[in-house]
């Protein structure tokens, strides 16, 4: 129940934030927020995760992680809702209240993708036929961590730049 409170809260919060967005971006008299979120809606839409683990405790969360998680997204990837994947580490430390152990960052087919509810139960099941131990495992990458947060960002074509 915490993890579906958890996750419910996420994607709220990643909603609430994509869909202020096209108001955001808001900066001629011919940009409607319809207009914008159309755009928005037809082209790749990228969010980065950052994950703050409990000192100790990266490795085993990294390990649950790729276990659990990964082969998730990677079927999404292969249905055509996720474009790419990458992960990011720090080289350096930070101090507590700015440290994250990882960015993962996803980009999506588009924001509507990103956003919609999908229902990813039949992946689940097919790849992880033990459901208790899936549950479990899934709660303990969940309690080891410190801080989750979900950024989505606007990956800008440096092409159209200039000199």
């Amino acid at each position: 129940m915490r993890l579906l409170t958890y996750v419910s809260r996420t994607l709220l919060c990643t909603g609430l934030v994509a869909a202020a967005l096209p108001v955001a971006r808001l900066s001629s008299v011919e940009q409607t927020p319809a207009a914008i979120s159309q755009g928005l809606s037809s082209r790749p839409f990228a969010v980065e995760y950052y994950y703050q683990v409990q000192w100790g405790h990266f490795d085993e969360f990294m390990e649950l992680y790729k276990r659990n998680h990964y082969p998730i997204l990677q079927r999404q990837q292969k249905l055509g809702r996720i474009i790419s994947m990458s992960a990011t580490y720090p080289v350096y430390h930070a101090g507590e209240a700015k440290r994250w152990d990882m960015r993962f960052t996803i980009v999506w087919k588009d924001a509507a993708t990103a956003n919609d509810d999908f229902d990813s139960s039949g992946i689940i099941k097919e790849l992880y036929p033990d459901q208790m131990k899936f549950r479990k495992e899934e709660q303990r990458r969940f309690e080891l961590l410190v801080e989750h947060m979900d950024v989505p960002v606007n990956v800008d074509d440096l092409a159209g730049w200039g000199r």
